[in-house]
């Protein structure tokens, strides 16, 4: 099995990193990423595969070297570092001066107790650092994790999008490389981001736990909402885990109130029609140099917060209004099918606690 061969500070409680910071089924690539979430830290560990003449070691060595934050924000700004050093310590095993000088330049105090910024964050917590976020996550990945996330669904990305907004329990399985499916997570919770203040504080919050294993179960039980990946084939049999199962660009969910919430209607084609029309407008002022300034990942968050944000005001606002009834129109209004969204609409009240009324009740009518 995997072990922990060394750390800084060295009485910290790493239990079961050692299996977060190497996916289940690495020994048949190379190299890879991963992000995790340990506690109320997140994680970002490098992993690399080196055959060797070798029979203790079984013909191949294999590493990964990582670092744990309060904040997985900006954990991108080491992978450059992580990636030489795995490199260092397949080549020169036992060699640790140049992580010691890394944990002493960067170390910090981590607050004590369970009230850290981590785990206290209000609903609308999201936008207020992706301003710090979102340019830099996309340097790690040579295409930019939004546009291959939006090539990778396609039109799926619509019903990722309802089930992140109702704050359902989302696990992505993917075999490694994990590397990328941990930006698809990051995509994910992106999709629910709503800049409204005063949206409900009993509203879960939308948590990226990224990568999981089947030492994580336990923690998961006790999640009511999360968007998490895996490479553990077991975890699609374990359907009191999740909501929502996501098998490469199959999207699918056993609870039966959730089935509708699968199909694809023609409001969702309208949104993914106008996704596209902007990110070719992006393109093609990119390329005639009036625009170098924007970037897709700016597109693509704001262009969700901004569906978001239309759809909560609207509903507050007729949950201030003296007959609270939500009409067709008030639907189409917040760029929904009022039929096709109709249990969508229904559940989004219940999740966020907010008093309306629906009467979209007659197809022939609407």
């Amino acid at each position: 099995g995997n072990m922990v061969e060394w750390c800084l500070p060295q009485d910290i409680d790493l239990e079961g990193v050692e299996f977060k910071s190497m996916a289940s089924g690495s020994h048949k690539i190379q190299s890879d990423f991963i992000y995790f979430r340990k506690g109320l830290c997140f994680g970002l560990a490098c992993f690399a595969n080196m055959p060797v003449e070798s029979e203790l070691e079984r013909g191949a060595r294999m590493k990964s070297v990582g670092i744990l934050s309060p904040s997985y924000t900006l954990l991108y700004r080491y992978m450059h570092f992580l990636e030489n050093q795995v490199r260092h310590q397949l080549e020169m095993p036992g060699h640790y001066s140049h992580l010691e000088a890394f944990y002493d330049d960067k170390k910090g105090v981590l607050p004590a107790g369970k009230d850290t910024p981590t785990s206290q964050q209000p609903v609308h917590w999201l936008p207020s650092i992706h301003r710090y976020m979102y340019p830099e996550m996309k340097i790690t990945h040579p295409a930019g994790c939004m546009s291959q996330f939006i090539k990778f669904f396609g039109e799926q990305i619509l019903v990722l999008w309802k089930f992140a907004l109702l704050r359902k329990r989302i696990l992505i399985f993917s075999p490694p490389p994990v590397g990328v499916v941990c930006y698809r997570v990051y995509c994910c919770c992106c999709l629910a981001n709503v800049s409204l203040p005063g949206l409900g504080g009993t509203v879960p919050e939308s948590k990226p736990f990224f990568y999981v294993n089947v030492a994580d179960i336990e923690m998961l039980e006790t999640e009511v909402s999360y968007v998490a990946c895996t490479t553990e084939k077991i975890f699609e049999e374990k359907r009191d885990l999740y909501d929502v199962y996501v098998d490469n660009q199959n999207v699918k969910t056993y609870h039966e109130h959730l089935q509708p919430l699968l199909k694809i209607n023609n409001a969702d084609k309208e949104k993914y029609r106008r996704l596209n029309d902007q990110r070719q407008m992006l393109m093609y002022s990119q390329e005639v140099g009036e625009d170098c300034s924007s970037c897709e990942e700016d597109l693509f968050i704001l262009f969700f917060m901004e569906q978001n944000n239309r759809i909560f005001q609207t509903l507050m606002e007729v949950s201030a209004s003296q007959d609270k009834t939500l009409t067709a129109d008030h639907a189409r209004g917040m760029g929904l099918d009022p039929q096709g969204d109709r249990s969508f609409l229904m559940d989004l009240l219940e999740v966020y606690g907010i008093d309306v009324m629906l009467v979209i009740d007659n197809p022939c009518c609407t």
